[in-house]
């Protein structure tokens, strides 16, 4: 089963994706049943099943070349050849629109993509005013990364403020959301650093790489355990850009895979 957020391809009989973590199924609205993601009929009740793909932005289709500044991809292109087959350390972030799908349930789709476009741009926006690089569009939500393919030895400070801004200009948008169509719209972020080793990058500037070990599985975790309005990063990140923001310990947690709990901080504010 292919995942409709990071494209990773799973065994049939997987609930959550093995590359970014997240539900492979698709949730009844009237019997609450799990289903696979392309199911049209519920499997328990019959019941037709609302697809998440009916309400995602134009966005998503758009290659990156299409989103990326032209400064950054000018940068990208001089100095792919160089990246190719390297191993590089990386922060990875993740964010999305928290229920975007419960939200925008009631809505027809352009109109809905109306919505969601404008909190997708500002994500953007966020990564590449610190020249971070959106390497997927995933329906709601953005996977970026920070030091690969442009070249950042403060990726994770980088990543940290992206993150902020992102919150910021998102919380103003919503705010006028909230005003003229009553809707309450809020994000979730997570980052984690580590490494990944990049394969290749493509003229429309696709980036095909390889997380080292739980590089993007953390980031994902991240970004599933943050409340929406807040950023959550791994103490790797920390490590990083410590000094330069501002966090509150919230404790460790379990994460699949792994033997020992993984200390998780959430991003206040700029230090």
């Amino acid at each position: 089963m292919t995942c409709p957020h990071c494209q990773r391809e799973n065994p049939a009989d997987a609930r959550f994706c093995t590359g970014c973590g997240r539900s492979l199924e698709l949730t009844c609205g009237a019997c609450r049943a799990p289903n696979p993601r392309d199911s049209r009929f519920c499997k328990a009740c019959g019941e037709r099943l609302s697809a998440p793909s009916t309400a995602e932005p134009a966005l998503r289709a758009v290659t990156p070349q299409a989103y990326t500044p032209k400064h950054l991809a000018e940068k990208i292109l001089t100095s792919r050849s160089a990246l190719e087959g390297e191993r590089k350390q990386v922060t990875v972030l993740l964010a999305d629109l928290k229920g975007s799908l419960e939200l925008l349930a009631d809505r027809d789709p352009e109109e809905a993509r109306k919505i969601l476009d404008p909190v997708l741009e500002r994500m953007m926006g966020a990564v590449h005013h610190y020249e971070g690089t959106v390497n997927q569009v995933m329906g709601d939500g953005i996977m970026a990364l920070f030091g690969a393919p442009v070249a950042h030895e403060d990726h994770a400070v980088r990543a940290c403020y992206a993150a902020l801004r992102m919150q910021e200009t998102v919380g103003r948008y919503a705010e006028e959301l909230r005003r003229i169509h009553g809707l309450d719209v809020q994000i979730r972020v997570g980052l984690n650093s580590g490494e990944v080793v990049v394969r290749s990058i493509g003229s429309d500037l696709h980036m095909d790489y390889t997380a080292v070990g739980q590089t993007t599985h953390l980031a994902a975790r991240m970004e599933q355990l943050a409340r929406p309005g807040t950023s959550l990063m791994t103490e790797d990140t920390l490590r990083l850009a410590e000094g330069y923001v501002e966090v509150k310990p919230l404790g460790p947690v379990p994460v699949k895979g792994l033997a020992e709990p993984v200390p998780v901080y959430e991003i206040l504010r700029a230090g």
